[in-house]
């Protein structure tokens, strides 16, 4: 797929699926559309995690090395945190860089740190930052806990059994069909929730503008 130069995210997603029309057989584009068409239907943003929820003290291993806490990241402030699926979803090899040059310097100029969260074993998930030279933390959500307290942890319907080789449990390493709704969370001192959106449709993911905006309303 082309890169298209200062495209919006929406604009990269669009080029995405019409390159899939053009190579993906009908079988494969009504299963991914039904996916998707179901998550969306069944969304209920009542169903997440509120603002004013106060977080367990959790930590989580940086692909680099390292370990990063809820704590330290929201020492001094608010901290963003995007969760994404794994390395080498071509919806998450889209996004991420795009914040990276998008969102980034904006949050940077808050002082807020930016962390990508995936279930993904980190010596699997590191080649996504060293991939786009991200500038921001990725780390590992094991067992996708925050997104279970979060409530954007989600199973595929089409989960044969036994798995097929390259299934996504295999893929993250985790042995698990479990993934996390592309989501944005907002945590202020305290490990108070601020802000949480999520995507039940994953081509559908919010421009880094409209996040500023929101970051700059809830972040108190």
């Amino acid at each position: 797929m082309a890169t298209i130069i200062n495209a919006t995210l929406k604009d990269r997603y669009a080029a995405l699926q019409a390159e899939r029309e053009r190579s993906w057989s009908p079988a494969q584009l009504e299963g991914n559309a039904r996916q998707r068409r179901l998550l969306v239907e069944r969304f209920d943003p009542a169903a997440l995690a509120q603002p004013g929820t106060v977080l367990p003290p959790l930590s989580f291993d940086e692909v680099d090395g390292g370990t990063l806490t809820l704590d330290e990241l929201t020492a001094g402030g608010a901290a963003l945190f995007v969760f994404f699926r794994f390395a080498g979803c071509p919806a998450c090899n889209i996004a991420l860089p795009h914040y990276a040059e998008t969102l980034f310097p904006g949050l940077r100029q808050r002082g807020i740190p930016l962390v990508a969260l995936s279930p993904q074993l980190p010596h699997l998930l590191r080649d996504i930052k060293q991939r786009h030279d991200l500038p921001f933390s990725v780390a590992n959500d094991a067992d996708n806990q925050l997104a279970h307290l979060l409530n954007i942890a989600f199973q595929p319907d089409d989960r044969p059994s036994p798995p097929p080789p390259g299934w996504i449990g295999e893929v993250t390493g985790t042995g698990s069909w479990e993934l996390p709704q592309p989501a944005l969370l907002l945590l202020g001192q305290g490990r108070v929730v601020r802000w949480l959106q999520a995507s039940p449709d994953w081509l559908d993911r919010p421009e880094s503008d409209d996040i500023l905006r929101d970051v700059d309303r809830h972040r108190g």
